[in-house]
């Protein structure tokens, strides 16, 4: 995948797997624990739209759960800024210990429903790994939208009626298939700009 994470880096998302494992248990964070599977599923599935970010974004990942693709990428880019946002309070709770555990200084964490969210600050990317449709996506966000803000979402299986419910007049759409290691099913990074963006 051509990552290039240093030694800390790499114990940093060794440990944020360790923490979510143990969380796990008394909360049912994830479906996935065990651990070969989180480190597919979970870590390198995060890191596979990093190249879709530039180094020194800022950045807000919605419906960040347990802090995917959030935490991996802010990891793997210390300059970049990252807001993660979650509904769900327990979740939220785990978010955070894992900032402080991991150290991670370019990192902030809010428990609010994406609607009730008002950024100081516009966002250069806004992410979501599997969080709702295109369309659903699109809307959810509309008043954090900067003219230059790109959405990156992760799908599994995107058929043709979802990219369809979008409005071609007003916004553009880049697919691309994604490789992840240990993961068999398709998977795309799906980029939306809107076309008044320049």
């Amino acid at each position: 995948m051509q990552i290039g994470a240093s030694p800390q880096q790499i114990e940093q998302l060794t440990d944020y797997l360790k923490l979510l494992q143990k969380w796990n248990r008394s909360y049912n964070l994830t479906a996935i624990d065990e651990p070969a599977k989180m480190v597919s599923y979970h870590v390198l599935d995060s890191l596979s739209i990093m190249s879709a970010i530039d180094q020194q974004a800022r950045c807000l990942d919605v419906g960040s759960g347990a802090g995917l693709p959030g935490i991996p990428l802010a990891t793997l880019l210390p300059q970049s800024r990252w807001v993660l946002l979650d509904s769900n309070g327990k979740k939220t709770r785990f978010i955070q210990q894992a900032v402080a555990t991991l150290g991670l200084e370019n990192v902030s964490v809010v428990h609010s429903r994406v609607q009730d969210y008002h950024a100081e600050q516009g966002f250069d990317v806004i992410v979501s790994r599997a969080y709702a449709s295109l369309q659903d996506f699109v809307q959810s966000v509309q008043h954090l939208w900067q003219p230059h803000t790109r959405l990156l979402t992760m799908k599994t299986e995107l058929d043709a009626s979802e990219q369809q419910q979008l409005e071609t007049s007003l916004y553009q759409l880049q697919v691309t298939p994604l490789k992840v290691p240990g993961i068999a099913e398709k998977r795309s990074l799906v980029i939306i700009e809107r076309k008044d963006h320049d």
